[in-house]
């Protein structure tokens, strides 16, 4: 068991986005599930039965999360950010992560539950922290006009 687990607030789909994300990723899988009881569905109003919490792992990464009601929605304050090999990989997980979902900028992006992710490519860290600060400089003024990031325009950027 990981030391620290992030746990996702979910209102009552936690179990569609458990079974979304690890389709998404090829390294996942899913772990238990608790369901409400008699107890529990008292308290919560919620049907005896329903999914209460579960966890999953993705790429390694153990989650748990939890259908907790409406109060809490997802916000920008938190994202998971996928780092990409290459452009395909990049451009798999944009198109699967924003269906339904929202594009934003800069590789941002809210999922159909409204979770923020960032989709980047490895090679973008590489360019932002050379030493050349003039590289670094051209890289990030391309980045902030992308919406999914493209390494192509990237690297034009980084070599001027």
């Amino acid at each position: 068991m990981q030391k620290i687990t992030p746990c996702l607030w979910f209102n009552d789909n936690a179990e569609e986005a458990i079974r979304f994300y690890t389709s998404v990723f090829k390294d996942s899988s899913i772990g238990p599930f608790i369901r409400h009881d008699a107890a529990s569905a008292e308290v919560s109003g919620r049907p005896e039965g329903t999914f209460l919490s579960g966890t999953f792992r993705l790429e390694g990464q153990e989650f748990m999360v939890l259908n907790g009601g409406p109060q809490f929605p997802f916000t920008e304050a938190i994202s998971l950010v996928v780092n990409c090999a290459d452009q395909k990989e990049v451009d798999y997980y944009w198109n699967k992560l924003t269906e339904g979902g929202t594009e934003v900028q800069c590789g941002w992006l809210k999922d159909k539950f409204g979770v923020s992710w960032q989709v980047v490519p490895t090679i973008l860290d590489e360019f932002l922290r050379d030493p050349a600060a003039a590289k670094a400089a051209r890289v990030m003024e391309a980045m902030l006009k992308m919406i999914k990031i493209d390494i192509a325009e990237l690297k034009r950027a980084f070599e001027g």
